[in-house]
């Protein structure tokens, strides 16, 4: 049996499409050294091939690149022109340039990347900031989603889409478009670089892509698991996500009220170096609480009083069942009902079969479990077993909707589904 009786597939199947391209900085690996004393690296050898081009035909080409590629990105005068800002070292060396061959430079120094091309993935979900114009009895929803590229590089992408009163989910059109956004403030610290980002406010979400921009994040941006935050009546979204640097992992925080700018932040303590940390959506006796795994194995429930620093835990949940033996995680923040928190674990069994499993804590005490599934509420159906990582299905977060559980999953860390879960069946399956 592949799934729980109360749980529907919505057969919504968002896939991985490589037509969707970004442009990023090309960096030139520089020559090994030679005798010659006035060896100079390959950007500058690029950059002098450039300025060998007579006005009429560096004019000709950057013509033609724009023919190229102008269609295909948004503000492509605009990326050249920050791109050559950004190479002043290698312009520094050479004689005045013209607007066209700073802007050609530029154009020679970014590649196009085709940042979803292998998998859409490990998806999230919440409400959307903008529920104007909404269906009475609906609810607009912001998607986020891992997407990877070549060389198994993760970034954010975002998509919108409404759940009707009846439950059904429905995902809006991709833009054509897909863009960066900009870089507005960097803070470096002892833990590494804090950053703040902004888009254009006329991009639609779906044209958002949120790449690695800091050293920790060098290889990737993974598996952000977005939760809508109130305090004391303020509404503002967070979400943990985990860093990837080629060399190690750790766990940040990334910080939104409008999904058009963005704060990720570093975070500190012993728990946030491994990853899947799932903030609860409201302070639990005056703290800030997280589910995360320290130890790979286990869950643990843990409390900070300033959100940024994350130690010690204690073990609440442990692999229990066959389908778990292996380890078990979270798969994502707690949602909130009347019976108390209902958490989405996952679990790995035999062949590393991952399995989703629910448990349920206490509303004013989380370490308390008052119920569990002893069985997965998900597991990966025969038609879903294939992709990069087989007999894997996965959330980064659900999200309630009336009597409802909105359930969007990933399928073999290839592309994303939706199901959705009644409440009330799913609590008469828990077990004490």
């Amino acid at each position: 049996m592949s799934q729980s009786p109360f749980l529907n597939r919505q057969l919504l199947h968002l896939r991985p499409d490589p037509t969707r391209v970004i442009v990023r900085a090309f960096k030139p690996a520089t020559e090994p050294r030679d005798l010659n004393p006035t060896d100079k690296t390959r950007a500058n050898h690029i950059v002098e091939r450039v300025l060998t081009l007579d006005p009429e035909t560096a004019a000709h080409q950057l013509a033609d690149v724009l023919e190229n590629f102008q269609g295909r990105h948004r503000n492509l005068l605009q990326a050249f022109e920050a791109r050559a800002d950004e190479m002043e070292s290698a312009l520094s060396a050479h004689a005045a340039f013209t607007q066209v061959q700073r802007q050609l430079v530029g154009a020679y120094f970014l590649n196009e990347y085709s940042f979803e091309a292998s998998a859409l993935f490990n998806p999230s979900i919440v409400a959307h900031p903008d529920q104007s114009g909404t269906p009475d009895g609906g609810l607009r929803f912001i998607l986020s989603l891992r997407a990877v590229g070549e060389g198994h590089l993760s970034s954010l992408t975002f998509r919108c889409g409404l759940i009707s009163a009846d439950g059904t989910v429905r995902v809006d059109p991709t833009a054509r478009l897909s863009s960066s956004p900009d870089i507005i403030k960097r803070t470096s610290g002892p833990n590494g670089d804090d950053v703040e980002v902004s888009f254009t406010s006329g991009a639609d979400v779906s044209e958002r892509v949120i790449f690695p921009v800091t050293e920790s994040q060098s290889n990737g941006i993974e598996d952000a698991r977005f939760v809508q935050f109130s305090d004391a009546g303020r509404q503002i979204y967070y979400a943990t996500y985990t860093a990837y640097s080629g060399r190690a992992i750790r766990s940040e925080l990334m910080e939104t009220s409008d999904f058009l700018s963005f704060r990720l932040w570093t975070l500190k303590g012993s728990a946030a170096q491994n990853k899947g940390m799932a903030l609860f959506p409201k302070k639990i006796g005056g703290e800030y609480a997280m589910i995360a795994r320290q130890d790979n194995e286990n869950l643990y429930l843990i409390y900070s009083n300033d959100l940024y620093t994350w130690n010690g835990g204690q073990a609440i949940l442990k692999p229990q069942f066959p389908w778990e033996f292996v380890q078990i995680g979270n798969c994502g923040s707690p949602i909130e009902l009347d019976e108390g928190w209902l958490l989405l674990t996952h679990g790995v069994g035999p062949l590393r079969k991952y399995s989703i499993g629910a448990a349920l804590l206490d509303k004013k005490d989380p370490s308390k479990i008052l119920a569990r599934l002893h069985e997965p509420l998900l597991r990966p159906d025969p038609s879903e077993r294939e992709g990069y990582v087989p007999n894997v299905v996965y959330t980064c977060g659900a999200m309630r909707h009336k009597d409802k559980i909105i359930f969007p999953y990933a399928v073999s860390d290839t592309f994303s589904n939706f199901a959705t879960i009644e409440i009330a069946a799913l609590m008469e399956a828990m077990e004490a």
